[in-house]
């Protein structure tokens, strides 16, 4: 709907001569638009605020075309305010005394992008992001440091506009390698090593240059039963021990080597996940079983159950490199003492150990997760044979006993950030400067493989030519050179 705005037209003297006389003079500040010859001008004004325009040729009539997006106002036969009613685009036509067009303007509402612009400054003073207003929305560019600096400026702008366009770009390395161990041992570990561990007060009494435990010397062995942290010793769960270890800058790969020698742990599995930053990365190291399942038409399809060591990790980097991450690892394994039978097919259950847990940790720090048990009972009967299995009178003849095997799972996570390599860099392995050995190597030296660039001369000096293959014997360090 096309409207007029002032509702009297200034070209009547009469009228107009009282309401210009009242107007005050229009400050230098006024904003300048030049219109002419019909041609089109285009101006912002922020929605909710009014802004004074100037232009150079005296107008008579002004013309809104949606006064429901702006309210636009004379002020002298020069200049006008305009208001920013609601969030979108308009036009203002600018006619003379003799109703000539002399101009349009086009007039677009906005957000606040100086109010946003200053909030962000304020609040994210880190980061470099640069706001603007496009077609009603706003438009978020620059760099921040993490993604969580960049979802908190979306957050931000979107107190100011519904639409938010997010084209911020994240500087720091966004992709996380989650080191993961899984560890299972007996529950009294610790007495099968035999072995004290004192902590005192929060520190860890070892002495990095012999490996042994000891207290401090300025401590005594009275002061460090009474700390706060209480003692370590062979009684505690293996779970607790992994975390005090962790806890006090110790590697776990200590305690964990210790309980393979004694045979008393087991790495289940050790995987190495790369995720980016707010994406979920998972591993599966075991298989599926069929599980037969009745449709809706009454048939029967078999559908394929997951079990083994599974693993789900999510990461965030956040500020100050802090790593968020949501795990759930998972141990299970098929039962068949409480197997069912569904149409012939015996289906085993699942013997499951989960969790579920958000923690947060910097780019190395290592993380315990405790407490997952299992416990095995079995009975061991002991008998003479033929006499205990008599009636009555057996019962003589034979003993029974009972054995518990506790065992618990404990995953020890490690989380890195990564950057992948240069582009055009080989990657190299373990192998790469290996060969397989010849027939004298193989046979003189043992060896299925050697080094290939490996370069052994004999004792005393250069071999005489023609020198054909040196060996390194086994057994005296002599060496041997076949021509």
């Amino acid at each position: 709907m096309v409207k007029t705005v002032g509702a009297l037209c200034l070209g009547a003297a009469v009228l107009a001569g009282p309401l210009l006389a009242a107007v005050p003079t229009v400050r230098a500040e006024d904003r300048l638009v030049r219109v002419g010859d019909g041609k089109v001008q285009q101006i912002r004004v922020t929605r909710g605020k009014s802004e004074t325009m100037r232009i150079e040729a005296p107008f008579a009539d002004l013309v809104v075309g949606d006064p429901e997006v702006a309210d636009v106002v004379p002020l002298t036969d020069k200049s006008f305010y305009v208001l920013g009613r609601a969030i979108g685009t308009t036009n203002v036509s600018v006619y003379d005394s003799k109703k000539q067009l002399i101009g349009i303007i086009d007039v677009e509402v906005a957000h606040d992008s100086g109010r946003l612009q200053a909030e962000l400054n304020r609040r994210l003073p880190t980061s470099r992001i640069t706001v603007s207003t496009y077609n009603g929305k706003v438009m978020l560019s620059g760099t921040v440091r993490d993604a969580v600096s960049a979802d908190r400026a979306v957050t931000i702008a979107k107190q100011f506009a519904s639409e938010v366009i997010n084209s911020i770009g994240v500087t720091g390395s966004q992709q996380v390698m989650l080191e993961v161990r899984f560890v299972e041992a007996n529950r009294d570990a610790g007495r099968d090593l035999g072995f004290n561990w004192g902590i005192f007060g929060s520190k860890m009494l070892h002495n990095p240059s012999t490996g042994a435990m000891a207290y401090p010397s300025n401590a005594s062995t009275a002061g460090a039963s009474s700390g706060t942290s209480g003692l370590l010793s062979g009684n505690t769960p293996f779970g607790v021990a992994v975390a005090q270890v962790l806890g006090n800058g110790i590697g776990a790969d200590i305690l964990i080597k210790a309980l393979e020698e004694q045979r008393v742990a087991r790495r289940l599995a050790e995987p190495n996940l790369v995720a980016l930053s707010g994406d979920t990365a998972s591993f599966l190291a075991g298989g599926e079983y069929p599980v037969p399942m009745n449709n809706k038409n009454g048939e029967v399809t078999i559908e394929f159950k997951k079990f083994g060591i599974g693993l789900a990790f999510t990461p965030t980097v956040l500020e100050n490199g802090m790593i968020n991450l949501k795990i759930i690892p998972e141990v299970s394994e098929l039962d068949y003492s409480n197997a069912v039978t569904l149409s012939g097919v015996t289906v085993p259950s699942l013997n499951v150990r989960r969790a579920d847990t958000t923690i947060e940790l910097r780019d190395g720090q290592s993380f315990a997760i405790a407490g997952l048990l299992q416990s095995n009972v079995s009975t061991l009967l002991q008998q003479l044979p033929w006499a205990g299995n008599v009636p009555v009178l057996g019962a003589l003849f034979r003993s029974s006993s009972y054995q518990k095997n506790e065992t618990e799972l404990v995953i020890i996570v490690t989380p890195r950030l990564v950057r992948p390599m240069v582009p055009g860099q080989p990657l190299k392995t373990p192998l790469d400067n290996l060969r397989a050995a010849n027939d004298p190597e193989f046979f003189a030296g043992g060896k299925g493989e050697v080094r290939a660039d490996s370069v052994r001369m004999p004792p005393g000096g250069a071999a005489p030519a023609p020198l054909g293959h040196i060996l390194d014997m086994p057994q005296g360090g002599s060496r041997v050179v076949l021509r």
